[in-house]
């Protein structure tokens, strides 16, 4: 992969702007950042990968940076998100209650988290496309529509520019001739296509999902896939990616899609042909349809750098079972001193 450099890492804009306003403190505040609900998908899973369905939310034992959260909604699969009460006891599916005193306007409510899923497809359609463009088309296809419960799907593609060919809606014909619109073309810039769907995937609420087909490494992106990573997970993004078996030729681009999925709760496929891209996607479909939705209202917490968040299952009789879900997020910064507004977005590439 080639890296052109000339953009500064999400790294090191946020250190220089940490040390620009703490030069500033005697004007005013420096950074003041969203606490919202957190929302995690969860997959509980046996020693074979089968799921583990019927869980409760006793049996979650949720911490961020150590300290223990209480859960304020749960859900399995495609049902309702529930609310939990002060007992710890599942109730009717009804607005959230005001969040605690710490955190901040604009919080989200239980309405927002019952909306359902918003799957944004990214479809690789450049010059590594051009064998077997049309079975790739095909597995895109039957995913889109087997998504019958998914409230909305969007479809992009890329090459060395990305294309949001079908925004997020429920109309299936709409997203499927999108798909057969697509023809194969320039390098590819995976990352840069990745992040910008992704900060389209962050401007929505309730459960979000990237997936991704590539048919090969990254040639052409500006932005390291580091800085995509944190993104996706500070925004509650899970990815999940589908490669055929031509990514396998450069070991830094699985090692890459590996660490990128498994940060953020979802998944890596290599497919080595059509009938593995038509398995990869079932698979897909059916962990969306088994995941565990939890979330909480963090608990007062001083650090507003990297929260690491753990999830664990409570009892002997679970201990055997293997949890997967992002393993942590970054508070999204606001406001600066004097008065400017600056979100995460911000400090990415345009």
């Amino acid at each position: 992969m080639i890296r052109k450099l000339f953009l500064p890492t999400l790294l090191t804009l946020l250190l220089l702007l940490g040390n620009n306003t703490a030069t500033k403190a005697q004007d005013g505040p420096d950074i003041h950042v969203v606490v919202n609900m957190v929302q995690l998908n969860v997959a509980v899973t046996d020693k074979n990968g089968n799921y583990i369905t019927g869980l409760h939310p006793s049996d979650f034992a949720i911490y961020e940076d150590g300290i223990q959260e209480k859960p304020a909604t749960f859900g399995e699969g495609d049902e309702p998100a529930r609310h939990i009460n002060e007992r710890g006891e599942e109730v009717a599916a009804v607005p959230a209650p005001d969040p605690p005193t710490h955190a901040t306007d604009g919080a989200q409510t239980l309405d927002s988290i019952i909306s359902g899923a918003n799957v944004f497809v990214l479809f690789d359609t450049s010059d590594y496309m051009y064998r077997g463009f049309v079975f790739a088309q095909d597995a895109i296809s039957e995913f889109i529509r087997s998504l019958g419960k998914a409230d909305r799907i969007a479809f992009y593609s890329y090459s060395r520019d990305l294309s949001r060919a079908a925004s997020l809606t429920a109309d299936r014909g709409q997203l499927l001739r999108a798909v057969r619109s697509t023809v194969a073309g320039d390098q590819a810039a995976l990352y840069n296509a990745l992040l910008l769907t992704l900060k389209d995937a962050a401007q929505n609420q309730g459960r979000k999902v990237v997936v991704v087909f590539s048919n090969g490494p990254d040639n052409s992106s500006v932005v390291p896939p580091e800085d995509v990573a944190e993104f996706a997970q500070s925004a509650g993004v899970s990815i999940y990616m589908i490669s055929t078996q031509d990514a396998k030729l450069e070991p830094v681009s699985t090692a890459v899609f590996d660490r990128m999925t498994a940060a953020t709760g979802g998944k890596a496929y290599f497919a080595k042909n059509w009938r593995d891209e038509h398995r990869a996607f079932a698979s897909i479909r059916d962990d969306l349809a088994h995941l565990y939705s939890l979330s909480y209202y963090p608990k007062a917490n001083p650090n507003t750098g990297w929260r690491a968040i753990t999830v664990r299952l409570v009892g002997e009789r679970l201990k055997k079972y293997k949890v997967r879900t992002r393993n942590g997020y970054r508070p999204q910064p606001t406001r600066f001193s004097g008065g400017s507004k600056t979100t995460l977005s911000d400090l990415l590439p345009q």
